[in-house]
């Protein structure tokens, strides 16, 4: 067992202490993985995080590893064995959003040259460094990913609520949100 302090949302999980461990805050520049885990936070939306992350090696299979340029092209063939495939949150909203999202991503990077770019634009490119003694009191939205949600529903995203949005800010960086505590906390 661990001696490690960790945020206490994933305590007890192997599968949650990892990506806690290795992903969860680290600041992500490169576009496909920012569109990975907007995909899988648009998934994640009335369910669990633990649920999606389960399914995340299924979810990379089933949508080509994420690739945008071939989600974006994906026609009725493709969303309906997606929506047969047992592997992944089977929601016909949520397929559909996915190449729609990937559309307007690729949208976003022509206009501004990368997503990142466009996404840590609301950051001033840097992490913002909460103070959090317990991850409960974290917020599930804040006026940044209030302004961000609108301006990405504003550009054809879908799925894109302000809770969604700031836990994509959590998970990539834009925002650590790590207990203060957490030996994580100084590494992003």
């Amino acid at each position: 067992m661990s001696t490690k302090h960790r945020c206490g949302w994933c305590a007890g999980d192997a599968l949650y202490e990892a990506y806690h461990d290795e992903e969860w805050g680290v600041p992500v520049y490169d576009d496909a993985t920012l569109f990975e885990f907007l995909i899988l936070e648009t998934f994640q939306a009335g369910l669990s995080w633990i649920t999606i992350l389960r399914k995340r090696e299924n979810f990379r299979k089933a949508f080509n590893n994420f690739d945008y340029k071939k989600i974006a092209n994906y026609k009725q063939d493709k969303i309906d064995s997606l929506l047969q495939d047992a592997g992944i949150i089977r929601n016909k909203l949520k397929v559909n959003a996915t190449i729609t999202n990937a559309q307007a991503f690729m949208k976003i990077q022509e206009e501004f040259g990368s997503f990142s770019k466009y996404i840590w634009g609301f950051v001033n490119g840097k992490p913002i460094k909460n103070k959090l003694k317990n991850y409960k009191v974290a917020p599930a939205n804040t006026e940044l990913s209030d302004a961000l949600s609108k301006d990405l529903k504003k550009r054809g995203f879908k799925f894109v609520g302000s809770t969604v949005v700031y836990a994509h800010m959590q998970a990539t960086g834009m925002v650590n949100d790590h207990e203060i505590e957490c030996f994580r906390y100084n590494e992003v």
